[in-house]
């Protein structure tokens, strides 16, 4: 039976896989790369595939799977795969008496991902707590340890590994903090789970259950039975501009360092795309979440074309409104919109 990028991501469409090789630990990784390199034959390499939109004519090539599962404690650095599901290793560190992550709780994908996108949620990103990582620099044929300052982190999803698959991540090294509080909580509706002031501590592992709780309660933990968490999560990115329309003055901003970034649901929302948008529009097999209007959802049956053609509805009627682009925070492959 063909496997297909379906099979393969959380947002379950995309087309058949020419090979797929998992890898079953970083050595492996390597050879695999290397000889997919040495053959010529076009390489894709994938964690988890939560942020991953391959089309429908899939990937006629080589496809390598992060498979590896290892992980190290020693003291206050954790050294894991980049294969290695990434909330399982919060589970484990908060477990091990770490703080540092915990709010970084629930979020699908692997480990390797997460400096890619320099993951962040609930106040942390993976850029403040990164030690190093291990890169395989595909056109030199070496393996290599980066510091954070060589990965161009610039802001949250931003990184050297988004734009070029030159280098793989092959494992990622974190310092964390072996103490009984939290990192601070920064926000409200997560330190009132808690029952604490914004701001305030609490036991790394109280945080974890309110932050999983937080995302169950917006549909945010991956769930087979649910079509609204068959998606790659926030699927537009927030926006980072120079100088933001008069239009769009009145959105909730942030400073960035490259300007202002505004938040791209309320955008998506004023433009007339609320959660739950698309439920009974064209085929009625793609639509927002029903929570919140970032994630574009596969109701069941979506084929990429679906999603694509949906994304670019949404992006075509908030730029009408604003005058604002909005771009995909997931990783396109063989699709467009």
């Amino acid at each position: 039976m063909t496997t297909t990028f379906a099979d393969l991501t959380t947002m379950r469409v995309g087309g058949p896989v020419g090979r797929l090789d998992v890898a079953t630990s970083t050595p492996h990784a390597v050879e695999l790369i290397r000889n997919a390199d040495a053959t010529g034959e076009p390489l894709l390499v994938m964690g988890g595939g939560s942020n991953l939109v391959v089309g429908d004519v899939g990937w006629d090539g080589s496809v390598v799977k992060m498979g590896s599962a290892e992980f190290v404690i020693d003291g206050e650095l954790v050294t894991a795969a980049a294969g290695m599901e990434w909330d399982t290793l919060v589970s484990a560190v908060v477990a091990d008496g770490l703080s540092g992550i915990e709010t970084l709780s629930g979020i699908p994908g692997s480990v390797g991902g997460t400096p890619v996108q320099n993951v962040g949620a609930y106040g942390t990103l993976t850029s403040d707590v990164l030690e190093s990582i291990t890169v395989f620099d595909r056109s030199a044929g070496t393996i290599e340890r980066w510091l954070p300052e060589q990965c161009g982190f610039g802001s949250h999803r931003q990184s050297v590994f988004k734009h070029s698959d030159r280098w793989i991540v092959l494992d990622v090294t974190f310092r964390l903090r072996r103490t009984a509080q939290s990192v601070p909580i920064t926000f409200a509706q997560v330190a009132e789970r808690l029952q604490i002031e914004v701001g305030g501590t609490a036991a790394p592992a109280d945080v974890r259950e309110a932050i999983i709780a937080q995302r169950r309660d917006r549909k945010m933990v991956l769930d087979e039975h649910d079509h609204d968490t068959w998606s790659v999560g926030s699927f537009f990115i927030n926006p980072v501009l120079a100088e933001v329309p008069r239009r769009a003055l009145d959105c909730p901003s942030l400073p960035d360092i490259k300007g202002t970034k505004l938040h791209a649901a309320w955008l998506i929302d004023q433009a007339g795309f609320g959660p739950g948008y698309g439920l009974d529009w064209g085929n009625g097999s793609v639509a927002l979440s029903s929570r919140h209007a970032l994630a574009v959802t596969n109701r069941g049956g979506a084929t990429t074309a679906d999603v694509m053609k949906f994304a670019a509805h949404i992006r075509d009627g908030v730029a009408a409104r604003f005058d604002i682009r909005l771009n995909p925070e997931c990783h396109l492959v063989n699709c467009s919109y």
